[in-house]
């Protein structure tokens, strides 16, 4: 029988022929496996300094896309495909259920519904790591090539922003990628949880700004 996963010997969880990363690595939308790779190491560099469980993060940093309804078929085929998963990595019970927390947790549109609970260390890592890569240059970038890849429009002066989203509604309802930034990235910063998230937040959130202010002059040709 193969030894339980440690931050040492991390098992099968790490093995080629179980590499999590396999759905995402052709991703053109930003979530590919390179996004993956930023979340991980900048979870990582937060659970260092606020003392979360490092070999807990980088699982809730590796597999955090896995589910996710965007890049499933449906929200059970992602679910399925994640419990398929973790049924050969090895996890103990205990252990098992504080991942699960994480990724059931991280994303943005879970905390539309109004969810409040508490957070683990873990999760705070994991969760500001995956927001900050949702801002600032790299934020940008990755709005406009998800917008691209779902049809959405850059921009359209005649449609403002949705306000008062629920999960449902941000899911499913059509926007642009410039109303993106109203609609999340722009409330990213304010729902960071770690002293080293926070601060990371503010130069990336103030660029993305800038970028934004000057895509509108240059819109309007006043520039």
């Amino acid at each position: 029988m193969p030894a339980p996963p440690t931050a040492r010997n991390p098992g099968p969880i790490c093995s080629p022929a179980r590499k999590p990363s396999c759905a995402l690595e052709a991703n053109a939308c930003g979530h590919d496996f390179h996004h993956i790779h930023r979340v991980r190491t900048l979870a990582l560099r937060i659970a260092a300094e606020s003392g979360a469980d490092p070999f807990l993060v980088e699982l809730g940093a590796l597999l955090h896309d896995v589910a996710d309804p965007k890049l499933n078929a449906t929200p059970e085929a992602g679910q399925r495909a994640l419990r398929e998963y973790l049924d050969g990595c090895g996890l103990d019970a205990g252990m098992r259920a504080r991942l699960q927390e994480i990724l059931e947790r991280v994303s943005f549109g879970k905390e539309l519904d109004g969810k409040g609970a508490l957070k683990s260390p873990e999760l705070q890592a994991v969760q500001d790591a995956d927001r900050l890569d949702a801002i600032g240059a790299l934020g940008i970038a990755r709005a406009f090539a998800y917008g691209g890849s779902k049809g959405h429009a850059m921009h359209d002066p005649d449609s403002p922003p949705r306000e008062g989203l629920d999960q449902a509604a941000y899911r499913n309802g059509k926007s642009t990628s410039i109303n993106h930034f109203h609609e999340k990235l722009f409330k990213l910063k304010g729902r960071l949880n770690t002293p080293l998230g926070k601060a990371i937040a503010e130069e990336r959130h103030a660029f993305m700004a800038a970028f934004l202010v000057r895509f509108l002059a240059e819109w309007d040709a006043r520039v």
